[in-house]
């Protein structure tokens, strides 16, 4: 019988009926053991970078071919960049080949810290926190040790890496032919200011990659021990060409080149000295405090931004082979860049040499047509001694565009040893002197940002600051040597070479090593350095233009190490760029009149300032430092970041205080040791000297 009472009556239910409840079914043990799932039952939500609230992104196998060319990582989920959100799965058989090759077979028994800095017990968790813009995957510092396989899992050899004579072999040369013109531009440059012939630009081009085998070679086993490669740097550019136009050089006539040379000698001699006693007596150690991204990002993007007067002037010269050289180099680097032969980016690898032989031939094709010869005018006839207005008018043109106008190959010896002191004793003035203490220390700084962006690549940890100190310290010994033996600029960390590691996957030391035996080989063929010599002077225009520019961006790079969307980075990098360009311009134009006749040319009177700037005393020598110094942009930019990022209040976070590992903690480490210690029993020797080693 049913019930009556409405209030005991049940109630119908909803109408249309819910579904049944979908019971999800737990895991199995062992598949959640095998991919590291657990599960949260918190509720939390990630905030992304635009302040979105999205849900927690699912577990995936993370991609272990990192591409540096494909930028961040992104959840497909909310597009939000991260990093390591979820444990990796254990690596297969392929991807165990990936992983690092430590031919030692020492574990990695300690747990890194936020900067990749090793630390004796493991940390605490850090507490979530939002992904920075601009952080990277292959740059990020390690959090355990699973990271340490998707950081270094894009490069194909690392630092200790030696996979056969074969494969170094390939990839060393490879190396270098990828920097090729760092290495051999800046004696076209300043053989030709200093009134040298193509003689002698031969012998400087022989002499400096002598010196660069040699000193890369005493740099990977002696100094810092990563794959970098030494050179003429662009950072000493500027202070050379300014030594080159003093006003006491202007009248010589006979033997000038010999002349300006040895005086340059002497002054790298006693600036390198002195960058040699700031490595190795440990003050490097505590100046290296002061030196942050916020303060090496301008003071390098400084040294290429600086050259805006050579680089288009000289190439519209001859327009038509400069701008296609300029095109050419911008079309393979950044439109090809993607395309591989045989698993290289060719394109993007060889941009610059490919360029050049490209614009080379086009230009020899173009001479060889006639397209430069002119009826009755002789290129070998100098312009002062032209009758004809229509052989004057059109000597630019015969004189940059043609390819047949150098003798350097022809008159270029088979074989050439360079040997010290070959152009003569140094002669030493102070004043000059000083202005390469002051580089030194310029190149000190462009060093240590390639230390710490290089080591992020192929090391196990960043060096410590002893290692760092030691490196400096032999940067100017090879300095030293390059102002012996006259390559006209000192030795110093190509910055170019970071990029390069980056783009060839090639960190090994050992690959570096007989790259620069190559590279000592080939100095001693005379007809190396005519060839390179032969190079037509708006190709070298052109290519410089591209070098500059890649020189800038590189050092602007460096702010990915710091909050670069934070106001006080922003103020302090736009005021050192604005005044590194300004307060030089300032010293420049001081003193000259609209209508002056200079003897240099255009393109050369940034580097007169020393006759005519508003320094003025009664010491002669004194005003001659002043005003060189705050003539160069690169100076200028390190004055102003360093005073301004060590005054203005940051955190370390937003500064991006470069974190080096801990000498203690190195020593105890097996991994750290072997990457940074010097081989042949020489560390026993600098282990009682804590300043300079582990």
């Amino acid at each position: 019988m049913s019930n009556s009472d409405p209030k005991t009556r049940p109630r119908p239910g909803p109408w249309p009926p819910a579904p049944a409840p979908v019971v999800k079914a737990m895991p199995p043990a062992s598949w959640a053991k095998k991919t590291g799932f657990k599960p949260k039952f918190s509720g939390e939500a990630n905030a992304s970078d635009s302040g979105q609230i999205s849900l927690q992104p699912k577990p995936r196998e993370p991609d272990t071919n990192v591409d540096l060319e494909a930028g961040r990582a992104r959840d497909p989920a909310n597009g939000v960049a991260h990093q390591n959100k979820v444990p990796p799965l254990p690596p297969s058989k392929d991807q165990l080949v990936k992983k690092r090759r430590d031919p030692d077979g020492l574990p990695k028994s300690s747990v890194p810290s936020t900067n990749g800095q090793a630390t004796a017990e493991p940390p605490p968790p850090p507490p979530p926190r939002r992904t920075a813009r601009h952080e990277e995957v292959v740059d990020a510092p390690p959090q355990d040790d699973d990271d340490f396989v998707s950081r270094h899992s894009h490069m194909k050899y690392e630092l200790r890496d030696s996979p056969g004579l074969v494969p170094i072999g390939v990839y060393g040369i490879q190396h270098y032919l990828s920097i090729l013109g760092s290495l051999i531009l800046i004696p076209l440059v300043i053989v030709p200011a200093m009134g040298g012939s193509h003689e002698d630009t031969c012998s400087v081009i022989s002499t400096v990659l002598f010196v660069s085998g040699v000193t890369t070679l005493l740099h990977t086993s002696f100094g810092s021990r990563l794959p970098l490669i030494q050179g003429p740097s662009f950072v000493y550019l500027a202070p050379v060409l300014a030594i080159i136009n003093s006003p006491e050089f202007q009248g010589l006539n006979g033997n000038k080149f010999k002349h300006i040379m040895k005086e340059l000698q002497g002054a790298i001699i006693i600036g390198s000295a002195f960058q040699t006693f700031l490595g190795y007596s440990g003050l490097m150690s505590l100046l290296v405090r002061l030196i942050n991204p916020v303060v090496v990002s301008p003071t390098i993007a400084a040294v290429g931004l600086s050259f805006y007067s050579y680089g288009f002037p000289l190439v519209g010269t001859c327009l038509e082979i400069g701008a296609v050289q300029i095109l050419v180099v911008i079309v393979f680097s950044l439109y090809l860049r993607k395309i591989s032969v045989l698993g290289h980016r060719i394109f993007l690898i060889y941009a610059v040499p490919l360029g050049l032989a490209i614009t080379w031939a086009v230009a020899f094709l173009l001479t060889e047509a006639g397209a430069y010869n002119y009826k009755g005018c002789d290129i070998n006839i100098p312009a002062s001694n032209m009758v004809s207005e229509h052989c004057r008018k059109h000597v630019s043109r015969m004189k940059y565009c043609r390819v047949d106008t150098s003798n350097a190959l022809k008159s270029s010896p088979w074989f050439r040893f360079p040997y010290p002191l070959q152009w003569g004793t140094p002669v030493f003035h102070w004043k000059m002197a000083l202005v390469m203490c002051v580089v030194s220390l310029i190149s000190s700084v462009d060093s240590v940002g390639s230390y710490h962006a290089s080591s992020l690549l192929v090391a196990s940890r960043p060096p410590t600051p002893g290692v760092l100190s030691r490196g400096i310290g032999l940067e100017g010994l090879s300095s030293v040597l390059a102002g012996l033996w006259g390559t006209g600029t000192g030795s110093t960390t190509l910055t170019e070479n970071v990029h390069t590691i980056a783009v060839t996957k090639m960190g090994s030391r050992r690959a570096i090593q007989l790259g620069a035996c190559f590279l000592i080989v080939l100095s001693l063929v005379g007809k190396v350095g005519g060839f390179i010599a032969s190079i037509p002077e708006v190709m070298v225009a052109g290519l410089l233009c591209f070098m500059w520019a890649m020189l800038a961006a590189l050092g602007l790079s460096n702010l990915r190490y710091s909050e670069a969307g934070s106001s006080r980075n922003i103020i302090i990098i736009g005021l050192s760029l604005f005044f590194s360009l300004s307060i030089p311009a300032y010293f420049q134009q001081y003193g000259i009149s609209p209508n002056s006749n200079l003897s240099v040319p255009s393109y050369f009177q940034p580097y007169i300032v020393a006759s005519h700037g508003p320094f003025r005393s009664k010491y002669g020598g004194l005003n001659y430092f002043l005003n060189t110094i705050f003539s160069l942009h690169m100076v200028v930019a390190f004055l102003v970041a360093v005073i301004l990022d060590n005054t203005v209040p940051g955190s370390k976070q937003e500064r991006g205080v470069y974190v080096w590992s801990e000498p203690e903690v190195a020593r105890r480490e097996p991994a750290v040791a072997n990457d940074y210690e010097l081989p042949l029993r020489v560390g026993k020797i600098f282990r009682w000297v804590k300043w300079v080693g582990l």
